[in-house]
């Protein structure tokens, strides 16, 4: 699939209040400021047109855009995202959702949907039943998904250690292949596709992204880095650190479409 635009948010004062289960200390805003940076610059360098939307006091993971909204073949569903805390930052981004998707669908309570329980694949989509995501929300979203021709898998990723999203452990890197952490290796759901195994030591390297034939990776994981340009597909290494610390990944930061 090919990429265009982007929405981002930058970090907010508030940022270092965000919600987390990593356990690696309190983010540094300045330099979770120049990572989001340099993030928007690598979307920019694959050729996409970026809009950065200012920061939200209100809400410190808002940051984390991708869980709003799932953006897929022309359709746009806003999320309810799991987290109480969470639930005003789809309002927020509404108005720039609304500038491209003049009618987005919604799912609607009791379902909850993270975005980042949402990995597009080709003509599949994999959706993470979380404890973020319920699986109300997920079959709402499958339904939704189905009117644009796109099949989908539920995966229950509850249980799972050190893992909130579904992305926190797979990634699609176009054709069949799928990056994916051990405990998803073996699973029937994903029964026929290729896996790439990111390597345990380096799962967190798992939620990477593919933009128009590069892929953006987290720095410190030269295995999996490795692995991918084994593919033939170009990396863009990027400083996640301080995302990492509230549980954010690479695919986190954007909303791409």
């Amino acid at each position: 699939m090919k990429f265009t635009r982007a929405i981002v948010r930058p970090p907010s004062a508030t940022f270092t209040d965000g919600l987390t289960t990593a356990g690696l200390g309190p983010p540094d805003l300045p330099r979770a400021l120049a990572q989001h940076a340099a993030y928007v610059a690598a979307l920019e360098a694959c050729g996409l047109a970026v809009m950065a939307l200012p920061p939200d006091d209100g809400f410190p993971d808002s940051t984390f855009v991708e869980d709003t909204a799932v953006l897929a073949r022309g359709l746009a569903v806003l999320c309810r995202p799991g987290a109480p805390s969470r639930a005003g930052e789809v309002e927020a981004v509404r108005p720039a959702i609304d500038a491209f998707f003049p009618s987005p669908a919604a799912i609607e309570a009791p379902g909850t949907v993270d975005g980042g329980d949402v990995c597009e694949a080709g003509d599949h989509v994999f959706i993470g039943v979380s404890e973020r995501t319920n699986g109300e929300g997920a079959r709402q979203l499958a339904a939704l998904l189905a009117t644009r021709g796109l099949g989908s898998t539920l995966v229950d990723v509850r249980g799972i250690p050190g893992l909130l999203h579904l992305k926190s452990g797979i990634a699609w890197l176009g054709g069949r292949t799928l990056a994916l952490t051990e405990p998803f290796v073996s699973r029937p759901e994903f029964a026929g596709w290729s896996p790439l195994r990111v390597p345990p030591e380096e799962s967190y390297a798992a939620n990477a992204v593919l933009v128009n034939g590069r892929v953006l990776v987290a720095t410190g994981f030269p295995r999996f880095e490795a692995a991918v340009a084994a593919l033939g597909l170009p990396t863009l290494p990027l400083d996640m650190s301080e995302f990492r610390k509230l549980d954010g990944g690479l695919s986190c930061l954007s909303l791409r479409f």
